[in-house]
């Protein structure tokens, strides 16, 4: 099932209203990507649920591997001590595999007082519309996405923690951080905590930012397409050198650069045919704006031509390293050789 953006939004902001009202309901499904964020709500709720100081008899976790009805009944069916709520945290327990016709009647007459989540944090949840389990969800439960959060968003949480952290950053250079490491909260809050901790001065600057956060790796892969656009070709060979001494495979160095010359083939495509950023985001997935338009700027360093032959040489150095004996590493590095002569040619 594909949830429309307004439908995840709208799931997380009735949980935030619930917290807020200390109306908390009896069965959750939580899932989607920032677990940053659905920690922090699963956190919130033992802390307004478990009151009582008995924590260890009203709080129970139960992962996939020792999963039975039998066992989850135990769980719901045990009463609170010291406290009006119990708290029973199932982990990745696909839920439409399993018996759900005694599923269903376990949910379907839930106590009071039970607080009943499932959550999906390894295997993505894959609802069955088709069942009765998937209809006694939806009138009794609440199904909760924790999306990647929109720019504005984001952002403005990223200022928030380097306030906490007695720093500020422009947004500008927040949004740089996203480009190098992200837009994921739990990645980004150790390098926020990293960066914080280095910067000497009240504003965070670009330079605190590249010395000590590690970025991802697509991020490093457009440095170095970008280094060859400008010429910058003792640069284009420093990043590809770091990137080999990170153990990163040949092949997988291969793979991230064939994806962004795709990319800048296709940003090149959209600058020829009169197309903006908004095109590339709607083609690519892309989030963020900032992103398409840095895409957009970098192809327009690079001819038409330049960019199909750089995505056709891609194609054939990985045939290359998969169907000869040649050493992968030297194919990789005369590639990026000849990609730095055409340009400058």
């Amino acid at each position: 099932m594909a949830f429309k953006k307004n439908d995840v939004d709208n799931s997380y902001r009735e949980l935030k209203r619930e917290l807020a009202a200390e109306s908390i309901g009896r069965l959750y499904i939580f899932h989607g990507e920032e677990t940053y964020l659905r920690d922090h709500c699963v956190k919130e709720m033992r802390e307004k649920l478990l009151t009582g100081g008995l924590d260890e008899f009203n709080h129970h976790v139960l992962p996939a591997k020792d999963f039975t009805i039998q066992r989850l009944r135990e769980l719901v069916d045990a009463m609170p001590m010291m406290s009006e709520r119990t708290l029973v945290e199932v982990y990745d327990y696909d839920i439409y595999k399993g018996d759900k016709e005694a599923l269903t009647e376990l949910l379907s007459d839930l106590p009071d007082y039970v607080c009943l989540i499932f959550i999906y944090d390894v295997i993505p949840y894959k609802p069955d519309n088709r069942v009765k389990l998937a209809k006694l969800i939806k009138e009794t439960g609440r199904e909760v996405n924790f999306p990647r959060q929109g720019p504005d968003g984001l952002i403005t949480w990223i200022q928030r923690r380097f306030k906490a952290l007695g720093h500020e950053i422009s947004a500008e250079d927040a949004r740089y951080l996203v480009f190098l490491c992200g837009d994921l909260m739990n990645g980004l809050i150790t390098e926020i905590g990293k960066i914080g901790a280095y910067a000497k001065a009240e504003r965070v600057t670009r330079q605190d930012i590249d010395t000590v956060a590690t970025p991802q790796l697509d991020a490093v892969v457009f440095q170095l397409t970008d280094a060859i656009s400008m010429g910058n070709f003792d640069k284009a060979f420093s990043v590809m050198s770091d990137l080999l001494h990170m153990q990163e495979t040949p092949i997988g160095l291969l793979a991230m650069l064939g994806w962004q010359l795709r990319r800048l083939y296709t940003a090149r495509l959209a600058i020829e045919n009169g197309k903006g950023a908004k095109w590339l985001m709607e083609l690519w997935g892309i989030s963020w704006a900032s992103t398409a338009e840095k895409l957009l700027q970098s192809a327009r360093r690079f001819s038409l031509a330049w960019c199909r032959r750089a995505v056709i040489r891609c194609e054939e150095t990985d045939l290359a390293m998969k169907s000869t004996g040649a050493d992968a590493g030297e194919l990789l590095t005369g590639l990026l050789l000849e990609l730095a002569e055409k340009k400058s040619a």
